[in-house]
């Protein structure tokens, strides 16, 4: 009974809310992807430039850029300068972006410490890298965000570890014993362990 409890367990936390059904004539052990792919057109791409030039959307990636703060990238410059350097260069900037000409700068390489001991790389870019990434951030998540799953938690906006916790909270107030945290990176060894010791693909 414990054995069927803890598959059905497994099942609820990698299942979708919509079923997916492997198409046929895969290889097994390949993935179905959960979505189409559509080939893109130079109109959408202008568009889509057109939506993250825009000055509101610019703006509100200035501001955020100024509240993440952060230190400066290779070429020595600080937060607080960037709006200085955009009223001065965003024309030229402007262009490049518009005529696919731009190019990020290198990243400066950090090193902190991990709480558990180690420590980790980091890759800084230049405040003006960080600009305009947020900028196109912005546009992609409001076209992306709706898709993803009402279940994915990280990296998304108005989203937190504390909700995972809530909603792993209310699995184990509804009497299931186990919760599965999954790094991406670690997920084909999570795949081959679950495989292993439950006889389940997913």
């Amino acid at each position: 009974m414990r054995g069927k409890q803890q598959n059905n367990q497994l099942k609820l936390a990698f299942e979708s809310t919509t079923e997916v059904k492997p198409e046929v004539g895969l290889i097994e052990g390949t993935e179905t992807l959960t979505a189409e792919s559509k080939p893109e057109s130079q109109a959408a791409n202008e568009r889509m430039m057109e939506k993250i030039l825009e000055r509101e959307n610019l703006k509100r990636a200035l501001k955020r850029v100024k509240q993440n703060k952060g230190a400066g990238g290779v070429d020595g410059m600080e937060v607080d300068e960037l709006g200085p350097y955009l009223k001065q260069h965003w024309p030229q900037l402007r262009e490049a972006l518009e005529n696919g000409t731009y190019k990020p700068q290198p990243v400066r390489r950090a090193e902190i410490p991990k709480s558990g001991g180690g420590k980790r790389n980091l890759g800084i870019p230049t405040v003006v890298d960080r600009f305009i990434q947020q900028a196109i951030l912005q546009v992609l998540q409001e076209e992306w965000d709706p898709t993803f799953s009402k279940y994915s938690y990280g990296f998304r906006p108005g989203r937190s570890a504390h909700q995972a916790i809530s909603q792993a909270q209310e699995y184990i107030n509804a009497g299931y014993g186990i919760v599965v945290d999954i790094d991406l990176e670690k997920l084909a060894l999570v795949k081959k362990v679950v495989f292993e010791r439950f006889g389940m693909r997913f």
